[in-house]
């Protein structure tokens, strides 16, 4: 059997690969578990500075696995047990990505669905080819996307999320960039090279900057507007103290590259 996820190294940047273009690369049970192990196993890799997250296939990802879903039906309590496992260990994985010490950038082509729209939506950065579409179209079905919910009215203005919630309808690439689901859009053909080119860009910075600003960044979202300053105040002081900050200040003041540690 195929790895379900594929990991390629190189220049700072982590390159994780969702393999399963079989079933849209469907966030199954087995997909959710090898992606939390991908993660754990980069946010304790020092050597990794960025996180694209991409997907082989004619999508991206279309949420969870339905078939397997419909299988969990036939268990003795009609699949409560399953169904709370899923959504919680999905929740979980979720929440490990604005969490990671890298920025994590998702590449996206085809479709982006449901729980697949959610782990976009969950993504510090994101990277659409011309031809995706984006939508949390449960609904469709008669499945409120109550846990992809979450990541997208943090991504998006929520009358647009609710409204994308209880029609399922679509939104292309052009209208995802314009609510500020994706940051930049690309021709299909370029779709890696412009997502890899933010990567390399992200990675040539102090790697030790990189990691408190994307913590402060998250931290300061959840809080009002004085404590929001308080934890940004001490992110940059323990930031400026850092001897490859001093390094950083004082090349820029001397107009020449700064050599870090």
């Amino acid at each position: 059997m195929a790895d379900l996820i594929l990991r390629q190294d190189g220049d700072g940047i982590a390159r994780l690969v969702l393999n399963s273009p079989g079933n849209f690369n469907a966030l199954s049970a087995e997909m959710i578990a090898a992606l939390t192990g991908a993660l754990r196993g980069i946010a304790e890799d020092d050597a990794v500075r960025v996180v694209v997250l991409a997907a082989n296939g004619r999508a991206f990802c279309a949420g969870h696995d339905l078939r397997q879903m419909q299988a969990a039906r036939s268990d003795a309590d009609g699949g409560r047990a399953a169904f709370a496992d899923l959504f919680d260990s999905c929740a979980r994985m979720m929440q490990m990505i604005p969490a990671l010490p890298q920025p994590v950038i998702a590449e996206v082509q085809g479709i982006a669905t449901a729980a697949g729209c959610q782990l976009v939506a969950s993504c510090d950065l994101a990277v659409a080819a011309e031809g995706a579409r984006f939508g949390v179209n449960g609904v469709n079905i008669g499945l409120f996307c109550s846990t992809p919910m979450v990541a997208l009215t943090r991504a998006i203005p929520p009358k647009t999320a609710f409204e994308m919630l209880v029609t399922g309808d679509f939104v292309d690439a052009a209208r995802a960039l314009q609510l500020g689901l994706v940051n930049r859009v690309a021709p299909a053909d370029a779709l890696t090279r412009t997502a890899m080119a933010m990567a390399a860009a992200i990675a040539a910075k102090l790697p030790a900057a990189i990691r408190l600003g994307k913590r402060a960044f998250h931290d300061q979202l959840r809080l009002g507007l004085a404590d929001a300053y308080e934890t940004a105040g001490a992110a940059m002081c323990q930031n400026i103290l850092l001897p490859d900050t001093a390094e950083g200040m004082t090349a820029f003041l001397e107009k020449r590259p700064p050599s870090w540690s």
